[in-house]
């Protein structure tokens, strides 16, 4: 019950195994068809504001694992998945301007480039230890996985005073921002790393969400929205 999403999908895997034994004459019938799913779709992750991202980083502070975190959910737009591939290794530089360039964690995901902005290298560069990625684990190694990052930062939203909120809210909340900004909606793409509208299901090419990803994310840094 306090899982549901997980209790489905343990469901679901033993329904598979169940599959497998009825065609190979194992057992006759599959017990876990036909249980009803426990989850329920709502809303989603609770988009964060200015005000939320203050009080997060003044519980926070430059050095800190949260910060990089943050940071790097702040100035990407990326997936909670995505901290733990995101590194030094993603940097570049395209037509003299400092850019990240990563293929998202999530299937079906557009490339995405995008400028690397003043406070992000900034926040990276602050701690005491580096390693292969920004954010590091335990033993200053990456994490090992998209969940045991997004555990870790439910906590320090906790430890703010934020329990409502979670990484992928960043995510929202930078979209919502975007928007609001009068960002198209391809320069939107360009930033979260769709490769399609749900409208208009049409593509950009690769040199065109670069441009547009500039153009996004020099809204986003002129405009102090985050500060």
């Amino acid at each position: 019950a306090a899982t549901p999403a997980q209790a489905d999908a343990f469901i679901e895997a033993i329904a598979v195994m169940y599959d497998w034994a009825i065609k190979r004459k194992h057992v006759r019938s599959n017990p876990a068809r036909g249980i009803e799913k426990v989850y329920e779709t709502g809303e989603g992750a609770t988009p964060w504001k200015a005000a939320d991202v203050k009080q997060y980083l003044a519980n926070h502070k430059p050095g800190t694992k949260p910060h990089v975190a943050m940071s790097i959910l702040l100035w990407t737009g990326c997936r909670i998945e995505d901290t733990t591939i995101l590194g030094r290794a993603n940097e570049c530089v395209i037509d003299g301007i400092p850019a990240l360039r990563w293929q998202p964690s999530k299937k079906g995901s557009s490339e995405v480039v995008i400028p690397l902005l003043p406070p992000l290298k900034e926040a990276t560069r602050a701690p005491t230890i580096q390693g292969a990625t920004y954010l590091l684990g335990r033993g200053g190694r990456p994490y090992s996985s998209g969940d045991s990052a997004s555990a870790m930062f439910k906590g320090w939203c906790i430890d703010a005073g934020l329990p409502h909120l979670s990484a992928h809210g960043v995510r929202k909340g930078l979209g919502e921002l975007l928007a609001e900004l009068g960002c198209s909606q391809y320069e939107i793409m360009a930033i979260h790393g769709h490769s399609e509208a749900k409208t208009s299901e049409v593509y950009t090419r690769r040199v065109e969400r670069w441009k547009l990803a500039l153009k996004a994310m020099e809204k986003v840094k002129l405009s102090h929205a985050w500060s």
